[in-house]
Protein backbone atom coordinates (compact mmCIF):
# COMPACT_ATOMS: atom_id res chain seq x y z
CA UNK A 1 0.00 0.00 0.00
CA UNK A 2 1.19 3.28 -0.77
CA UNK A 3 -0.40 6.31 1.06
CA UNK A 4 -0.87 10.11 -0.55
CA UNK A 5 -1.88 12.86 1.52
CA UNK A 6 -3.70 15.20 -1.04
CA UNK A 7 -2.58 18.94 0.16
CA UNK A 8 -5.13 21.79 -1.04
CA UNK A 9 -2.77 25.25 -1.20
CA UNK A 10 -3.06 27.62 1.17
CA UNK A 11 -5.50 30.56 0.60
CA UNK A 12 -4.45 32.85 -1.99
CA UNK A 13 -4.87 35.97 -4.14
CA UNK A 14 -7.76 34.63 -6.41
CA UNK A 15 -10.01 32.66 -3.48
CA UNK A 16 -10.54 35.94 -1.98
CA UNK A 17 -10.29 38.32 -4.55
CA UNK A 18 -12.80 35.51 -6.52
CA UNK A 19 -10.93 35.57 -9.95
CA UNK A 20 -10.02 32.90 -11.83
CA UNK A 21 -6.22 31.56 -11.34
CA UNK A 22 -5.92 28.43 -12.93
CA UNK A 23 -2.08 28.69 -14.20
CA UNK A 24 -1.99 32.24 -13.26
CA UNK A 25 0.99 32.45 -10.36
CA UNK A 26 -0.66 34.03 -7.47
CA UNK A 27 0.82 34.41 -4.17
CA UNK A 28 -0.62 33.63 -0.78
CA UNK A 29 -2.56 35.66 1.43
CA UNK A 30 -1.26 36.67 5.00
CA UNK A 31 -4.37 34.45 6.11
CA UNK A 32 -2.98 31.47 3.42
CA UNK A 33 0.46 31.86 5.05
CA UNK A 34 -1.18 31.26 8.97
CA UNK A 35 -3.20 28.09 7.11
CA UNK A 36 -0.36 26.15 5.75
CA UNK A 37 1.83 26.79 9.04
CA UNK A 38 -1.33 25.00 10.37
CA UNK A 39 -1.67 22.12 7.90
CA UNK A 40 2.09 21.80 8.38
CA UNK A 41 1.97 21.10 12.12
CA UNK A 42 -1.40 18.73 11.51
CA UNK A 43 0.94 17.11 9.51
CA UNK A 44 4.21 17.17 11.34
CA UNK A 45 4.53 13.42 13.04
CA UNK A 46 3.41 11.54 9.32
CA UNK A 47 6.49 9.78 7.84
CA UNK A 48 6.74 11.53 4.62
CA UNK A 49 9.19 9.78 2.13
CA UNK A 50 8.63 12.51 -0.57
CA UNK A 51 7.12 15.54 -0.83
CA UNK A 52 6.01 16.98 -4.29
CA UNK A 53 4.40 20.01 -5.71
CA UNK A 54 2.74 21.99 -8.16
CA UNK A 55 5.40 24.33 -9.61
CA UNK A 56 2.97 27.72 -9.05
CA UNK A 57 3.69 29.52 -5.65
CA UNK A 58 0.42 28.84 -3.91
CA UNK A 59 1.31 25.27 -3.66
CA UNK A 60 5.17 25.58 -3.73
CA UNK A 61 4.62 27.59 -0.58
CA UNK A 62 2.32 25.01 0.98
CA UNK A 63 4.75 22.28 0.34
CA UNK A 64 7.89 24.14 1.63
CA UNK A 65 5.72 24.87 5.23
CA UNK A 66 5.46 21.47 5.00
CA UNK A 67 8.72 20.14 4.27
CA UNK A 68 9.99 22.70 6.65
CA UNK A 69 11.95 20.73 9.45
CA UNK A 70 12.27 17.69 6.93
CA UNK A 71 15.34 16.47 5.35
CA UNK A 72 13.09 16.30 2.04
CA UNK A 73 14.14 18.35 -0.99
CA UNK A 74 9.87 19.26 -3.10
CA UNK A 75 9.85 17.52 -6.58
CA UNK A 76 8.24 20.37 -8.57
CA UNK A 77 5.88 19.23 -11.62
CA UNK A 78 4.04 21.23 -14.01
CA UNK A 79 1.60 18.44 -14.49
CA UNK A 80 0.26 18.95 -10.42
CA UNK A 81 -1.03 22.59 -11.88
CA UNK A 82 -4.73 23.57 -11.82
CA UNK A 83 -6.78 23.48 -14.80
CA UNK A 84 -5.28 25.96 -17.75
CA UNK A 85 -8.18 27.86 -18.24
CA UNK A 86 -7.28 30.06 -21.49
CA UNK A 87 -9.51 32.92 -21.74
CA UNK A 88 -10.55 32.30 -18.22
CA UNK A 89 -7.46 33.33 -16.95
CA UNK A 90 -7.78 36.45 -14.49
CA UNK A 91 -11.07 36.66 -15.37
CA UNK A 92 -13.46 37.70 -12.09
CA UNK A 93 -15.81 34.63 -11.48
CA UNK A 94 -19.10 36.96 -11.95
CA UNK A 95 -18.01 38.02 -15.15
CA UNK A 96 -17.36 34.48 -16.54
CA UNK A 97 -21.04 33.67 -17.56
CA UNK A 98 -21.92 36.96 -19.03
CA UNK A 99 -18.67 36.82 -21.30
CA UNK A 100 -18.24 32.87 -21.81
CA UNK A 101 -22.19 31.48 -21.42
CA UNK A 102 -21.42 28.24 -23.57
CA UNK A 103 -18.54 26.89 -21.28
CA UNK A 104 -19.20 28.37 -17.88
CA UNK A 105 -23.04 26.24 -18.42
CA UNK A 106 -20.62 23.02 -19.04
CA UNK A 107 -18.55 24.05 -16.11
CA UNK A 108 -21.31 24.27 -14.01
CA UNK A 109 -23.70 21.48 -15.47
CA UNK A 110 -21.45 18.92 -17.24
CA UNK A 111 -17.76 19.53 -16.71
CA UNK A 112 -17.08 16.13 -19.21
CA UNK A 113 -18.52 18.77 -22.04
CA UNK A 114 -15.92 21.57 -21.01
CA UNK A 115 -13.45 23.08 -23.14
CA UNK A 116 -11.65 25.92 -21.71
CA UNK A 117 -11.63 28.72 -24.48
CA UNK A 118 -8.16 28.28 -25.65
CA UNK A 119 -7.07 26.30 -22.78
CA UNK A 120 -7.76 22.56 -21.93
CA UNK A 121 -10.46 20.17 -21.99
CA UNK A 122 -11.68 18.81 -18.41
CA UNK A 123 -11.57 15.33 -19.56
CA UNK A 124 -7.55 16.06 -20.86
CA UNK A 125 -7.18 18.00 -17.34
CA UNK A 126 -8.60 14.63 -15.21
CA UNK A 127 -5.96 12.69 -17.52
CA UNK A 128 -3.44 14.57 -16.47
CA UNK A 129 -3.29 14.55 -13.16
CA UNK A 130 -4.63 10.83 -12.89
CA UNK A 131 -1.16 10.25 -14.90
CA UNK A 132 0.96 11.73 -13.07
CA UNK A 133 -0.41 10.67 -9.57
CA UNK A 134 -0.36 7.02 -10.92
CA UNK A 135 3.81 7.88 -11.58
CA UNK A 136 3.94 8.71 -8.22
CA UNK A 137 2.65 6.19 -6.39
CA UNK A 138 4.54 3.74 -9.10
CA UNK A 139 8.02 5.58 -8.15
CA UNK A 140 6.82 5.28 -4.37
CA UNK A 141 5.70 1.80 -3.54
CA UNK A 142 5.30 1.32 0.03
CA UNK A 143 6.21 5.00 0.84
CA UNK A 144 4.28 7.78 2.54
CA UNK A 145 3.92 10.33 -0.04
CA UNK A 146 2.90 14.72 0.38
CA UNK A 147 1.36 16.44 -2.63
CA UNK A 148 0.43 19.97 -2.58
CA UNK A 149 -1.78 21.06 -5.78
CA UNK A 150 -5.37 22.42 -6.16
CA UNK A 151 -9.19 22.69 -5.51
CA UNK A 152 -10.11 21.12 -9.01
CA UNK A 153 -7.02 18.91 -8.98
CA UNK A 154 -8.11 17.13 -6.36
CA UNK A 155 -12.08 17.13 -7.19
CA UNK A 156 -11.12 15.02 -10.73
CA UNK A 157 -9.27 12.94 -8.90
CA UNK A 158 -11.45 12.67 -6.44
CA UNK A 159 -14.25 12.19 -9.02
CA UNK A 160 -12.33 8.80 -10.41
CA UNK A 161 -10.95 7.34 -6.93
CA UNK A 162 -14.82 7.43 -6.27
CA UNK A 163 -15.87 6.10 -9.44
CA UNK A 164 -17.66 8.95 -10.46
CA UNK A 165 -18.15 9.93 -14.18
CA UNK A 166 -16.93 14.18 -14.96
CA UNK A 167 -20.61 14.91 -15.31
CA UNK A 168 -20.98 14.07 -11.86
CA UNK A 169 -18.42 16.73 -9.88
CA UNK A 170 -20.93 19.87 -9.74
CA UNK A 171 -22.72 17.64 -6.95
CA UNK A 172 -19.48 16.59 -5.32
CA UNK A 173 -17.84 18.76 -2.56
CA UNK A 174 -15.07 21.95 -2.69
CA UNK A 175 -12.49 21.73 -0.29
CA UNK A 176 -11.00 24.02 1.86
CA UNK A 177 -7.79 25.31 1.17
CA UNK A 178 -4.89 23.89 3.23
CA UNK A 179 -7.11 21.08 3.76
CA UNK A 180 -6.19 17.13 3.74
CA UNK A 181 -7.03 14.70 1.65
CA UNK A 182 -5.71 10.89 1.85
CA UNK A 183 -6.00 8.20 -0.87
CA UNK A 184 -4.43 4.63 0.09
CA UNK A 185 -3.16 3.15 -3.27
CA UNK A 186 -1.98 -0.75 -4.54
CA UNK A 187 0.28 -1.89 -6.71
CA UNK A 188 -2.26 -1.00 -9.66
CA UNK A 189 -2.98 2.26 -8.44
CA UNK A 190 -6.38 1.16 -7.32
CA UNK A 191 -7.28 3.52 -4.44
CA UNK A 192 -9.18 3.81 -1.39
CA UNK A 193 -10.22 7.10 0.09
CA UNK A 194 -9.89 7.21 3.68
CA UNK A 195 -9.89 10.92 4.63
CA UNK A 196 -11.73 13.89 2.33
CA UNK A 197 -10.83 17.92 2.84
CA UNK A 198 -10.17 17.82 6.52
CA UNK A 199 -9.96 21.02 7.53
CA UNK A 200 -10.54 20.53 11.26
CA UNK A 201 -7.07 22.67 12.21
CA UNK A 202 -8.10 25.78 10.51
CA UNK A 203 -10.47 26.99 12.97
CA UNK A 204 -10.98 30.41 12.36
CA UNK A 205 -9.07 30.78 9.51
CA UNK A 206 -10.77 28.58 7.22
CA UNK A 207 -11.27 30.39 3.77
CA UNK A 208 -15.03 28.74 3.24
CA UNK A 209 -15.95 29.42 6.45
CA UNK A 210 -16.11 32.91 5.48
CA UNK A 211 -17.55 32.60 1.99
CA UNK A 212 -21.18 31.57 0.87
CA UNK A 213 -20.54 30.85 -2.89
CA UNK A 214 -19.98 27.23 -2.04
CA UNK A 215 -23.20 26.60 -0.09
CA UNK A 216 -24.98 28.43 -3.29
CA UNK A 217 -23.46 27.00 -5.81
CA UNK A 218 -21.00 24.37 -5.00
CA UNK A 219 -19.74 24.14 -9.17
CA UNK A 220 -18.63 27.93 -9.23
CA UNK A 221 -15.04 27.77 -7.18
CA UNK A 222 -11.21 27.14 -8.77
CA UNK A 223 -7.55 25.95 -7.55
Amino acid sequence: MTRVFFIRHGEAEGNIDRIFHGHYNSNLTENGKEQVSLVAKRLANEPFDAIYSSDLNRAYETAKAIAKGRNIEIIKDTRLREVYGGKWEGVPWEQLPLLFPDSFGHWVNDPSKLSMPEGETMVEFQNRILNVVCEIVSNNAKKVICIATHGTAIKVLLCKYYGNELSDMPDMKWHDNASVTVVDFDDNCNSIVRIEGDNAHLGELSTLAKQSWWRKDPAKNEE
